[in-house]
């Protein structure tokens, strides 16, 4: 455990230097002010233990400084009973008076120690619960790419994701939203694929009422509805060309008006955008602004299509099966060798989405308790 301790007095501080060397668990390293610390304080520390009385910069000031980046114990000689609320109040979990011994302040160190271990344990925890949520099968491929997702996800830059039809992009965009600092916010999903042309800049914009005929009411667009959080811009390859350069413009200003009014409306969003289309090519023919397109691109995304993902198969199926059995309230079924070796040599042209939807249709159409191949009904697409 490596441990910053920032002390005035030159008696006080040497003696803890020698005091504390006997303890081999412990690296310490003192400074003689809080300036002197700030300037060295790194990722590589874990602890901070300061005085509060110092020149310069004194020790409740240094801790507004390190704005929680560090757990801290305050020692002091003559602290004051608001001093101490201050400091409670700013996140300091001990407060060791002077003069005190060493074991009283190596015993603070190891319970400090001890809620940092717990602390790590929790989240490890979390972090893999989280990392599983909305995937049913675990690849080398799918762990490679929630890797760049997960890191990515930490930041308000920009993610495409590219892929096939089913692969479940939309289960990567919740993924990223849910794992981003923006986690307690809406995620709003528009698909551009499924909204009719004309309505494209109602929905994702606004209107005012009386902005157009059976504008009967004023609605807030998809950027408003998804102020603070993630809008996932599904299928943005279908986006009218006209539509781009508002898009574009919201982006770049991080505003939007609403159709039938001039005022301009501040947005927070992160916009994550997905396509199974060819965006260069579209560029190329005119029909995709390749501003935007750089624009959205900041991190690209690659899912890779189920038959490259194989060892997944399997996975997915069995968890979908159990889901299946539990929905439509069947005993517990489970596939045979045949079928299973059906399911891996399968293309899955439809991926995850046409395999789901295979899985399903087994289990509500398989007469016992074990799903043979013939009644996947994948034999004559498999030829």
């Amino acid at each position: 455990m490596k441990i910053a301790i920032v002390e005035d007095d030159i008696n006080m501080r040497k003696s803890l230097e020698i005091a504390m060397s006997d303890y081999e668990e412990f690296e310490i390293k003192t400074f003689k002010n809080a300036k002197d610390a700030l300037k060295s304080l790194d990722d590589t520390f874990n602890l901070v233990i300061t005085d509060i009385n110092m020149p310069g910069m004194d020790g409740i000031e240094f801790v507004k400084t390190l704005n929680g980046k560090f757990e801290v114990i305050i020692m002091t000689g003559n602290a004051t009973l608001q001093r101490a609320i201050e400091s409670i109040h700013l996140g300091v979990k001990d407060f060791l008076l002077k003069p005190f011994d060493v074991d009283s302040l190596v015993a603070a160190i190891k319970r400090e120690s001890q809620v940092q271990n717990v602390k790590k344990s929790v989240s490890s925890k979390s972090a893999s619960k989280t990392k599983k949520k909305g995937f049913l099968g675990s690849s080398q491929a799918l762990e490679s790419i929630l890797n760049i997702a997960s890191k990515a996800s930490k930041t308000d830059a920009s993610i495409l994701l590219l892929g096939e039809s089913g692969v479940g992009k939309e289960v990567f965009a919740n993924f990223i939203h849910d794992n981003s600092p923006r986690a307690k916010k809406p995620f709003v999903a528009i698909n551009m694929a499924a909204i009719p042309e004309n309505l494209i800049e109602s929905e994702l914009f606004g209107f005012e009422k009386g902005a157009f005929t059976d504008a009967n009411e004023a609605k807030a667009g998809q950027f408003e509805q998804a102020n603070g959080g993630t809008l996932f811009l599904d299928e943005i390859g279908e986006m009218p060309y006209g539509v781009q350069a508002k898009l574009l413009r919201a982006l770049q200003e991080k505003e939007v008006r609403r159709l039938g009014s001039s005022k301009a409306i501040k947005i927070d969003i992160r916009v994550v955008s997905a396509t199974n289309a060819n965006l260069s090519d579209k560029i190329k023919e005119g029909q995709f602004r390749e501003d935007l397109f750089y624009r959205l691109n900041t991190i690209p995304l690659s899912i890779p299509p189920l038959r490259e993902r194989k060892d997944e198969v399997l996975q997915i199926a069995d968890a979908m099966c159990e889901i299946n059995c539990e929905k439509y309230g069947f005993e517990t079924k489970t596939f045979s060798d045949d079928a299973k070796e059906t399911l891996v040599s399968y293309d899955w042209p439809g991926n995850i989405r046409e395999l789901i939807s295979v899985v399903e249709r087994s289990v509500i159409l398989s007469e016992g308790s074990e799903i043979s191949s013939d009644e996947l009904y994948l034999q004559s697409r498999i030829n």
